[in-house]
């Protein structure tokens, strides 16, 4: 059901071949049109009060600061970027380059170090904090067991 004016689009023969094309293509599955019904206006009052409830229960809504973290490593050397979003719209970015060689988890580390670091400077006192790196996210949640010894430091520094 649609308040599309699809049953126009589909009657009329004078349309685009490709929209004709597709109106034959269509015509095999049986498809009928039915108007929507009237929508009464509690159901717009019901979805206002689902969609603020929803918004106020997100991930994140909790958190006044945001931090984004990414690392990576190549044969040309290792670095990292950090996004620290806070209230009232601060925005904090920050580029980092090693000096010494790592990994591509290592990096990753190294980025939510700093971007903790930060956040404690800024005063944060609710953060979270969102890397694209699995492991880590997995280390810090729980959810993956630290076997390497160095990303074991790492997980309890952080």
């Amino acid at each position: 059901m649609a308040d599309l004016p699809i049953r126009k689009v589909l009657q009329k023969l004078d349309v685009a071949r490709r929209m004709a094309r597709w109106a034959v293509e269509l015509s095999e599955f049986d498809i009928h049109y039915e108007p929507r019904g009237p929508i009464k206006s509690q159901i717009y009052a019901d979805f206002v009060v689902e969609l603020y409830s929803a918004a106020t229960h997100q991930e994140g809504a909790y958190f006044k600061w945001v931090l984004s973290v990414d690392g990576s490593s190549n044969q040309q050397g290792s670095g990292a970027g950090v996004i620290l979003e806070g209230p009232d719209g601060l925005l904090i970015e920050q580029a980092l380059r090693f000096a010494f060689k790592a990994s591509n988890n290592q990096a990753e580390y190294e980025a939510l170090i700093a971007g903790m670091l930060l956040a404690k400077e800024m005063g944060a006192k609710g953060l979270l904090a969102k890397s694209d790196l699995l492991l880590v996210t997995g280390h810090v949640t729980g959810e993956y067991q630290a076997k390497d010894p160095q990303m074991a430091v790492y997980l309890e520094y952080v």
